[in-house]
């Protein structure tokens, strides 16, 4: 069953994401400590908001890609 993935471009997408997480780290992990800090004291209702704008924002980010 071929859905029409292209693998090459979802594993580009799944290594541009890994080198894009791992900067905050590698340049200051301290900030990246209390970014995750800061993280684990919100509510989950927030947390699932700030999900959805950031699924919605890659969303359009692709389809502006597309056009």
């Amino acid at each position: 069953m071929n859905l029409g993935i292209n693998w090459v471009d979802l594993g580009r997408a799944v290594a541009l994401l890994a080198v894009a997480e791992g900067i905050l780290p590698f340049l200051s992990p301290e900030a990246a400590k209390a970014s995750l800090r800061k993280l684990a004291e919100m509510e989950p209702v927030q947390l699932r908001i700030m999900g959805f704008v950031l699924m919605v924002v890659g969303c359009l980010i692709l389809l502006g890609l597309r056009a």
